[in-house]
């Protein structure tokens, strides 16, 4: 119960702060600061929110940004859904480069807050309601331990990958922070790339399945198995020195007898 309740006041410290930047901490005056900030739902709300954030951006550069960030981590951070949604918006908002090097920074430093916040809060909630999944990751993170890094890079680049639900569980598996910070940062660099240079040409964009169409699904599949060639290759180097140590052991006990 403690540990609900200690989630739930960082949840409601997190989500008054988003609120009171998005209405009154908003810069100016008139028609334009009276409109509702939302997450977007789909393509049209998407457009709409990123027409009207472009204008008002020239006048206030610093809030839009600080905006942006404090939307795109509270969502990250709390493992809400729509991640997709803000790739595309910060594209759209802060061209293909910039737009990418924000999202891949603010989508590690927003799943690194998840991993804190579910070492703090929600490892025994996990276990109860996930258990056969958090064993079955468990026995895989445990069986590739030896090139731990390759493999949750192989993960995050996955794309049918739940990455919530890896943010979750990574510290319950004993995956140290910093190996999982750098996997989000270069495992999900194509997926956010993708995004972004969408979000940069957003007005020709039909419908999300431009986006993640079977050819961009295909190429992050691709990417993903790649990935796993250095882990095997290590995993495989690994093995031969335990079995060389284990033969030089046997070998070293039968001379001294």
């Amino acid at each position: 119960m403690r540990s609900l309740a200690g989630f739930f006041l960082v949840f409601g410290c997190a989500t008054f702060y988003l609120y009171a930047l998005s209405t009154s901490l908003r810069p100016g005056r008139g028609r334009e600061a009276e409109r509702s900030l939302v997450f977007p739902s789909d393509l049209d709300e998407l457009r709409e929110l990123a027409d009207f954030l472009l204008d008002y951006k020239r006048d206030h550069q610093k809030y839009v940004t600080l905006l942006f960030c404090s939307a795109y981590l509270y969502k990250q951070s709390f493992a809400i859904p729509g991640s997709s949604f803000l790739n595309l918006l910060g594209g759209a908002l802060f061209g293909p480069w910039l737009g990418l090097f924000l999202c891949c920074f603010l989508t590690s430093l927003g799943a690194t807050f998840c991993y804190l916040l579910s070492r703090a809060f929600g490892k025994q909630i996990v276990v109860l309601y996930f258990p056969e999944k958090v064993s079955m990751l468990q026995s895989k993170v445990e069986e590739n331990r030896s090139s731990l890094f390759f493999f949750l890079l192989f993960l995050r680049l996955f794309p049918m990958t739940p990455n919530w639900f890896l943010n979750l569980t990574s510290p319950i598996l004993n995956i140290p922070v910093g190996q999982f910070f750098m996997s989000v940062l270069i495992g999900l660099l194509p997926y956010n790339f993708i995004c972004v240079q969408t979000g940069s040409i957003l007005s020709k964009v039909k419908s999300l399945d431009d986006v993640f169409s079977w050819g961009t699904l295909l190429k992050l599949l691709a990417i993903a198995m790649a990935a796993l060639i250095p882990g095997t290759i290590v995993k495989r180097l690994t093995q031969k020195d335990m079995a060389l140590e284990k033969s030089n052991g046997m070998l070293n006990g039968k001379k001294s007898t």
